[in-house]
C-alpha cells in the first residue's frame, strides 16, 4: 500500500475545489482495505472513502485524516435464469460501464440510469435515479466495511433504508460508518414498459419507436444526457447541483395561482405521484428565475447553457465561492417560491 502525503482534493472531485488531504491512497481489494485501516489505527487518523468524486466536493479546510479511493473491481454473475439475474459488482467499477455489460446478459432494469457519473459503490448512498426510476429498484444487497462493528457485513434493500435521491448512508448517524466494497443488483426479463418522462417519450417519438427495447431506452438516455448535461471531464461540475422538491397539493395549487406561467413552461414543471403529491422540476424554478446559462463573475460559478439544475465552476478560487453562489440560488427558491431546495452533492468531510 502506498500512501501519498499533502495532497490537493481537488484532483479528487469533478467540481475541482477543496483543500489538501494529510494522506491518501487507492483501495483495489478487501484485504489493501484492511491495512489501510490498520494504519488509519495505528497513526490515530480519521478515514474517508471516495470513488471518482464526482458526487463531492471538498471544504477549502482540507481533509486531516486517511483519503481511501475505492478501486475494488469485479462483475461476477451469482445466478442466472430465463428471466432473472444477480450481479455482485465490486465498488470501485464506473456505473455506465456496468450498465453497459449488465444490459449484454440479457436482462434489463438499469438502462434508465445510463450516462450517470460515478462508481458503483457511491450509487446507493445517494440511491442515483432518473427518469422516473432509481437504484432501488434493481438493488438486492451490499457488502460494506462497518467502522462501529470492525468488520464486513451484508446490507439488504431494508437495512438501507432508501428515500429519494438518499439512504442511511447519506444522512444520520451512520453517514460515513460503512466502507461499501461491492454491491449486488437484481435485473430481470421485462417487458411492456413505458417511458416516463417526456423527453425520452420524444425521442422515441421522433424516431418512431413504439415498443423501445432496453437498449433503445439506453441509447436515448445517453444521448439526452450527453446534450443536457456537461461532460464533467471538460467542465468542472457534479451534475445535477439540487434535488427535486416534493410538495403537496395545496402547495402545487398555490404556486399554479401565483405563478401561473409555470402550468405552460417549455420544460415540464410537475409531476403529480401516486400519493397524490407533487413533484417540482427544481431546474425549472431556476430558470424561470433567470439561473439558466448564467454566469457570476464574483464567485466565478455558473449554470449550465442547457441546464439550470446543473452548477459549473468556471474559475472559482474556493469551496467557499462555490457556497456563497449555491446559498444565492437557494435563498432566491425560498423567498420566490416558499420552497427549499436540497442539494445533491455531499461536502466532505
Amino acid at each position: 500500500m502506498f500512501i501519498l502525503e499533502n495532497v490537493p482534493l481537488s484532483h479528487y472531485s469533478t467540481m475541482r475545489l477543496g483543500g489538501i488531504a494529510a494522506y491518501l491512497t487507492e483501495i483495489n481489494s478487501k484485504d489493501e482495505l484492511r491495512s489501510a485501516l490498520d494504519w488509519a489505527q495505528e497513526h490515530s487518523t480519521p478515514i474517508i472513502m471516495i470513488g471518482d468524486g464526482s458526487n463531492v466536493i471538498w471544504k477549502d479546510e482540507g481533509f486531516e485524516g486517511l483519503v481511501l479511493i475505492n478501486k475494488i473491481m469485479g462483475f461476477e454473475v451469482i445466478s442466472e435464469d430465463d428471466e432473472n439475474i444477480y450481479i455482485t459488482v465490486g465498488a470501485g467499477e464506473n456505473w455506465d460501464t456496468f450498465i453497459e455489460r449488465a444490459l449484454n446478459t440479457g436482462k434489463n432494469g438499469v438502462e434508465f440510469l445510463s450516462a450517470i457519473p460515478g462508481t458503483v459503490g457511491g450509487a446507493p448512498v445517494q440511491n442515483i435515479g432518473a427518469y422516473g426510476h432509481d437504484l432501488s429498484e434493481v438493488f438486492m444487497s451490499l457488502e460494506a466495511y462497518d467502522l462501529h462493528e470492525k468488520k464486513f457485513v451484508n446490507l439488504d434493500r431494508v437495512a438501507c433504508n432508501f428515500g429519494y435521491r438518499t439512504s442511511r448512508f447519506k444522512v444520520g448517524s451512520d453517514k460515513n460508518r460503512f466502507l461499501i466494497v461491492s454491491v449486488t443488483f437484481h435485473l430481470m426479463t421485462l417487458t411492456n414498459f413505458k417511458p416516463y418522462y417526456h423527453w425520452l417519450e420524444e425521442y422515441l417519438n421522433a424516431r418512431s419507436i413504439s415498443d423501445p427495447s432496453p437498449n433503445d431506452i439506453r441509447q436515448a438516455v445517453v444521448k439526452i444526457r450527453s446534450e443536457r448535461l456537461p461532460d464533467p471531464s471538460v467542465v468542472a461540475n457534479n451534475g445535477s447541483f439540487f434535488s427535486n422538491p416534493i410538495i403537496d397539493s395545496s402547495k402545487y395549487h398555490d404556486l399554479l395561482d401565483e405563478f401561473p406561467k409555470l402550468a405552460s413552461w417549455p420544460s415540464v414543471c410537475f409531476w403529480e405521484l401516486e400519493d397524490g403529491t407533487y413533484k417540482v422540476a427544481a431546474g425549472a424554478l431556476l430558470e424561470y428565475l433567470g439561473y439558466k446559462d448564467f454566469h457570476d463573475s464574483v464567485t466565478g460559478m455558473g449554470t449550465w447553457r442547457n441546464q439550470a439544475l446543473v452548477i459549473i465552476n468556471e474559475n472559482a478560487k474556493s469551496t467557499a465561492d462555490l457556497i456563497l453562489f449555491k446559498e444565492n440560488i437557494v435563498n432566491k427558491v425560498q423567498e420566490t417560491f416558499g420552497i427549499a431546495l436540497a442539494q445533491e452533492p455531499e461536502f466532505l468531510p
